[in-house]
């Protein structure tokens, strides 16, 4: 790997724990207790610790995107986005859903707002810390994110999600407006929907959102993808006869 990519990537060199670090030696007389107290710290430690280099070399590898693109930054970026949209269950499990949402969210370029918060959630390494159950997911933007249906498992927890943006993902697909679609709780919470220059976008995506019966407001604009208006128009009235369905569409 070369130039901007590897000096985005070098904060991770002689940073990570190594794997067969050989554990110190304990003083004798030390109680198992206090043993096992202290590993578990040290592994929320390092936890911490990795999560917030992630974090940094995330935010740094966004900005290398605006560079010109060849065969081997396709690759890398291809990769690299699968790496950002895989789903760990254990992390869901431990946190809470709408904490392994954000995190995810963020590390992909989308932001969050909460429940109850005025200000979105931009800063990977500055997600708040608190109870797990403070903080609920109420609004996503993903502008600009590389959000694609390999993740969206992470949705699949959210119970407050009122609104969502899509707006030049170009990893969005139709699959992904179908998952959507299938959420059981998103189907309760979910009121409003952007989704905007999506080129993957067809017809066959947009017809499945008529699934999530409590949308009240649809904004629909540049989706070259997306050529029967007439019929979306009509599978709408009947499906959400109370949705504002507004179509920019060439």
């Amino acid at each position: 790997m070369r130039g901007p990519m590897r000096d985005a990537l070098s904060p991770l060199v002689g940073t990570a724990p190594v794997a067969n670090e050989r554990p110190r030696r304990r003083a004798k007389g030390r109680p198992a207790r206090r043993r096992r107290t202290d590993a578990r710290a040290l592994a929320r430690s390092r936890r911490r610790h990795q999560m917030m280099l992630f974090g940094k070399v995330s935010q740094q590898l966004c900005g290398l995107k605006k560079l010109p693109w060849s065969c081997e930054s396709r690759y890398f970026w291809g990769w690299l986005n699968t790496v950002f949209n895989k789903v760990d269950y254990e992390r869901i499990k431990a946190v809470g859903p709408d904490r392994a949402a954000s995190e995810w969210l963020l590390r992909c370029g989308a932001t969050v707002r909460y429940c109850g918060q005025e200000r979105w959630q931009k800063d990977y390494n500055h997600l708040p810390t608190g109870p797990l159950d403070k903080y609920k997911i109420q609004a996503i933007d993903a502008t600009d994110s590389c959000i694609m249906n390999i993740g969206f498992d992470h949705m699949e927890g959210l119970e407050h999600v009122e609104k969502i943006r899509l707006c030049k993902c170009h990893y969005i697909e139709d699959t992904c407006l179908q998952r959507l679609g299938q959420l059981e709780k998103l189907q309760k919470s979910l009121l409003e929907m952007e989704i905007i220059s999506c080129g993957n976008i067809t017809d066959r995506g947009i017809i499945a959102l008529r699934h999530l019966r409590n949308l009240k407001y649809l904004l629909l604009r540049d989706l070259p993808g997306v050529r029967e208006k007439e019929n979306l128009v009509q599978v709408f009235k009947t499906t959400l006869p109370s949705l504002e369905l507004k179509l920019q569409l060439k």
